[in-house]
């Protein structure tokens, strides 16, 4: 069993946005309004008013950043538990299924995967080639890693001595959390993901992580495959709403 609150408090760390504040049990998230884990109001326990004024209290802080308000609901850890049925008749949806998937740490040595402590140029140009249609997405993921605390690392694979997949890793305690996994269009299905998570775990397990995680959007079965392969199982899902 996974304690569903721990694990995404762990989570928040290992992904911060640029401010945080909180209504009780609900976490505030914000950054440039990119990605979902840093732009959203993670549900999470009960606030602490009444749920219409902290509707109305999450709303302004949103508007407050210049961001249109969203909300993540965790199967089994959302508070109040009715909150999807609310969260419609204000007129939000859920979109971006997303699950959370653990696992185990420890991995063979890969020459080919080169591990690092700085998202490098290298690093950034896969980043930035397979978001290619927003760069202001790729600066956010960018401006997120760099904050993390240590340890963080950072792995990238070439091929022909040009950069093809990344993947980062953030440790915190027993967990080692999986991120930013990107293959270049032109290297996919070459078993490089694979590699670099394999590589990730590896090193992990020295600085003494003992379990990971990760998150894939449901709809990715491709890599939800990948990742079932490699020791993962679903532990919970989430998704996002938004108006």
């Amino acid at each position: 069993m996974v304690d569903i609150i721990a694990l995404e408090d762990v989570s928040s760390r290992a992904w911060p946005a640029l401010h945080l504040a909180r209504l009780g049990g609900w976490r505030l998230h914000a950054s440039t309004g990119h990605t979902g884990r840093a732009n959203t109001c993670w549900a999470l326990e009960a606030p602490d008013r009444e749920v219409e004024a902290a509707f109305d209290a999450v709303e302004a802080w949103y508007a407050g950043h210049g961001l249109p308000p969203k909300f993540k609901t965790v199967d089994g850890a959302t508070a109040p538990a009715d909150l999807p049925v609310l969260l419609t008749e204000r007129g939000y949806a859920p979109n971006a299924e997303t699950k959370v998937m653990v696992g185990p740490v420890g991995g063979t040595h890969d020459d080919g995967v080169i591990i690092g402590d700085d998202p490098d140029d290298r690093f950034q140009a896969v980043m930035f080639e397979t978001l290619y249609r927003d760069t202001a997405d790729a600066e956010e993921r960018l401006s997120t890693l760099r904050r993390v605390p240590p340890p963080m690392m950072f792995a990238r694979a070439d091929v022909d001595g040009v950069p093809a997949a990344i993947g980062a890793c953030a440790v915190e305690g027993d967990w080692a959390g999986i991120s930013v996994m990107r293959t270049s269009p032109n290297h996919r299905r070459q078993g490089l993901a694979g590699r670099i998570v394999t590589a990730l775990l590896g090193e992990a397990a020295k600085v003494g992580a003992t379990r990971s995680y990760l998150q894939v959007e449901a709809a990715n079965v491709t890599a939800v495959s990948l990742y079932e392969k490699l020791g993962f199982e679903t532990a919970y899902q989430y998704r996002y709403w938004a108006r």
